[in-house]
C-alpha cells in the first residue's frame, strides 16, 4: 500500500465520520476546556493525547468534535476481533505484514484516531505503542478506564508517551444545557437534576432516558412557564435494564427491593440479613454510612427495582408516606440552620428529591426553605421550581409565592427576605452602595467584609471576599464580588483575572443577571458577536440581522452559535439577561 493509498483511506474515513456526526441526535455542548486541550495536543511539536473515562462519558464525541475538518485516519477496537493480529488496522494495511512494515506504512498518516483502544488486539495495541515511540504520527487514543486495558495501550500515558485527559462527568450546569438542546425543549431544573443524578455522567443512558420519557408522554408543561417537567417512575428501557442488571439479577434481590422501597429513609440493621448485606457491600451494590444507614450504591438501582417489582409486591413493600414526615422536617431544619449560619454549601437532601421525583406532594414549608436555599446559592431556576412544587399542593402559600417572585426577578432577592435583616441589608452591597450598611452588618461576617472592601475600592480584598463567599456556597454573590473587584483593580492583569472568575461563577447561576454583573459576560465576545447578540436579544431574526448588517444568514447563525458557547446560553431566550435589556431577569 502506498502513501497515497493511505491518504485516500484517511479522507474516506474522515468523510464517513463527519457524515455520522452530522446525524447525531444531540448537538455537542459544553466541554470547552477539554476541547481546547485535545485541539492543543494536535498542534506543532505535540505527539497527541489519550482520552480516558467510563463508557458513555462522551469521549468519542469530544474527540470527533476536536478533530473535525482535519486530515486523519481512524481505527477502532472491537471485542470480536481481539484474537486477530492487526484486526483494527485491516483497512489500512496489506496482509500479511510485519510490525516493522506496519509502522513504515503508517508513517505517512499525519493524525491517527484510535477509538475503543481497550478492545484492540495485541498486535494492534503494540503497533499503536510503536507509533507513539517513533513520534511521526500524532495519536488521539480513546480508551475506557473502568475495564482492563492492554498493557501496550496503558503504557502510552503511564510511560509518558502521551498526556492523558481523564474525562470527568459533565457538570450539572452543562448537563442541563445539553438536555435542553437534545430534548428540543427546556426541562425544568428538578427534572434536569434528577436525570443528572440518575445517569452519573453516562450520556448514552441520558439520551436513552430522555427519549423514553418523551415517547412515553411523561413530560408535562409547567404551568405559567416554557419549561417541561418529568414526574413519576423511571421507564425501564433496554439500556436501563442493562445498567441495573447487577442489581436485578442478584439472588439477594429481595433485600435490594426492601432497600429500594425504603429509600431515602434508612433501615435498621436488626431488620436485615447481615450476611446478604455483607455480600452486597463487597460487590459495590450498597453503601453503608458512618451512622449505619444503608443505601443503594447507584441512584438508578432504586427506581428500577421499584418500577419492576409489580403492583402487588410494590404495595406490600411501599413505606407509608407519613413516615417521610420526620425525615423531611430534619432536612428542612438543616437547610434553615445553614441559611442562618450564612453557609449554603450543598447538603444531601434525598427525601425532598425523592418526593418531587416520584410526583408526591411536597409540603409548602419545606419547598419554601428549599427554594430560598437554592436562590441564595444563585440557582434561581431551581429556586423557582421548588417554589412551584410547594404551590402545587398549597396554591396560596405566601412564603412560596414570595420565593417564586424573587427567583423570577420581579423583586430584588434580598429585599424579600422577611425576618432576616442580614440578607436584606446586604442587598445594598450587591447594588454597589455599601456606605449605607457597612456598620449595620454583623461585625466580622463575610458580608461586612464585602461592604468594607467595596467602600474602600480595594480590588484584592474584594477578590478575597469573593473566594470566601464561594467557599460558603454563595456563588452568585461571589460572582458579583469578583465583578466589583475587576472594576476596582488598577492592575489590568488582576482585573482580567477577577473578570474571568466572575464569568465562570456567573455561568453556574442559571441565567441570573444582576446590576453588578451587567455587561460583564458580553466582554468575552468579539465586537461583531456583541453586535449580533444584542440585536438577537432585541428580538430580531437571523435574516433581519443579516439584512441590517449586510451579512449572510449563515454568517449570523455561526456568530450566534459561537456566542452561545462562550456565554453559556442554550438559546435566544437567555440573551436578554446577558445583554442587560430592560426585561432581563434580576436575582
Amino acid at each position: 500500500m502506498t502513501t497515497d493509498d493511505v491518504t485516500d483511506v484517511t479522507d474516506a474515513t474522515a468523510c464517513e465520520q463527519d457524515a455520522t456526526t452530522l446525524h447525531l441526535p444531540w448537538p455537542f455542548t459544553g466541554r470547552e476546556d477539554e476541547l481546547e486541550l485535545v485541539r492543543g495536543s494536535l498542534t506543532c511539536g505535540r505527539h497527541g493525547i489519550a482520552v480516558t473515562g467510563p463508557a458513555g462519558r462522551g469521549k468519542t464525541r469530544l474527540v470527533t468534535e476536536a478533530v473535525r475538518g482535519t486530515d486523519r485516519a481512524r481505527v477502532t477496537g472491537t471485542p470480536e476481533a481481539r484474537g486477530l493480529d492487526f484486526a483494527a488496522f485491516a483497512h489500512l494495511l496489506p496482509e500479511p505484514v510485519s510490525p516493522h512494515r506496519a509502522v513504515h506504512l503508517l508513517s505517512g498518516v499525519r493524525l491517527l484516531v484510535v477509538d475503543d483502544a481497550h478492545l484492540l488486539d495485541a498486535a494492534s495495541a503494540a503497533l499503536v505503542h510503536q507509533l507513539a515511540v517513533h513520534g511521526r504520527t500524532r495519536l488521539v487514543v480513546i480508551a475506557a478506564d473502568d475495564v482492563p486495558v492492554p498493557g501496550a495501550v496503558s503504557r502510552l500515558w503511564t510511560g509518558e508517551l502521551l498526556p492523558r485527559l481523564a474525562l470527568e462527568p459533565l457538570p450539572r450546569e452543562e448537563t442541563a444545557r445539553l438536555l435542553t438542546a437534545g430534548a428540543g425543549r427546556a426541562l425544568e431544573p428538578l427534572t434536569a437534576g434528577r436525570l443528572h443524578r440518575l445517569c452519573r455522567g453516562d450520556l448514552r443512558l441520558l439520551r436513552d432516558l430522555v427519549g423514553a420519557v418523551r415517547e412515553g408522554g411523561l413530560i408535562t408543561r409547567v404551568p405559567g412557564t416554557d419549561e417541561w417537567a418529568w414526574r413519576g417512575p423511571v421507564p425501564v428501557t433496554t439500556a436501563v435494564r442493562e445498567r441495573v442488571a447487577p442489581a436485578l439479577d442478584r439472588p439477594e434481590r429481595e433485600m435490594l427491593e426492601r432497600l429500594a422501597f425504603a429509600e431515602p429513609l434508612p433501615l435498621h440493621l436488626d431488620d436485615l440479613d447481615l450476611d446478604a448485606l455483607e455480600r452486597l457491600e463487597a460487590d459495590g451494590l450498597i453503601d453503608v454510612g458512618d451512622r449505619g444507614d444503608i443505601r443503594l450504591a447507584h441512584p438508578l438501582h432504586g427506581p428500577a427495582l421499584r418500577a419492576t417489582a409489580g403492583k402487588l409486591r410494590a404495595g406490600r413493600l411501599t413505606r407509608m408516606p407519613d413516615l417521610c414526615g420526620p425525615a423531611l422536617a430534619a432536612e428542612r431544619d438543616t437547610l434553615a440552620r445553614r441559611i442562618a449560619d450564612a453557609d449554603v454549601r450543598a447538603v444531601p437532601t434525598p427525601v425532598g428529591e425523592w418526593l418531587a421525583g416520584e410526583g408526591a406532594p411536597v409540603p409548602a414549608g419545606y419547598a419554601a426553605v428549599r427554594a430560598r436555599f437554592a436562590r441564595l446559592r444563585g440557582q434561581v431556576l431551581e429556586a423557582a421550581a421548588w417554589a412551584r412544587e410547594g404551590l402545587r399542593g398549597t396554591p396560596d402559600d405566601p412564603a412560596c409565592r414570595a420565593e417564586l417572585a424573587c427567583a423570577t426577578g420581579r423583586f430584588a432577592s434580598s429585599r424579600r427576605d422577611a425576618g432576616d435583616d442580614t440578607y436584606a441589608l446586604y442587598e445594598a452591597v450587591r447594588l454597589g452602595t455599601p456606605e449605607q450598611v457597612t456598620r449595620r452588618l454583623p461585625r466580622g461576617s463575610v458580608f461586612a467584609r464585602h461592604a468594607d472592601a467595596l467602600a474602600r475600592g480595594d480590588g484584592p480584598a474584594l477578590d478575597r471576599v469573593a473566594e470566601a463567599l464561594r467557599e460558603r456556597g454563595f456563588l452568585l454573590f461571589a460572582a458579583e464580588a469578583h465583578a466589583q473587584a475587576a472594576r476596582a483593580h488598577r492592575d489590568p492583569r488582576a482585573a482580567r483575572t477577577s473578570r474571568t472568575r466572575a464569568v465562570a461563577l456567573a455561568r453556574r447561576c442559571q441565567g441570573a443577571r444582576t446590576p453588578a454583573l451587567a455587561g460583564l459576560v458580553l466582554g468575552e465576545l468579539t465586537a461583531r458577536q456583541r453586535q449580533i447578540v444584542t440585536l438577537a436579544a432585541a428580538g430580531l431574526s437571523n435574516r433581519q440581522i443579516a439584512e441590517r448588517l449586510t451579512l449572510s444568514v449563515r454568517t449570523v447563525g455561526n456568530h450566534l452559535y459561537s456566542a452561545y458557547a462562550r456565554l453559556g446560553a442554550s438559546d435566544r431566550g437567555e440573551l436578554p439577561w446577558l445583554v442587560d435589556l430592560p426585561d432581563a431577569r434580576s436575582a
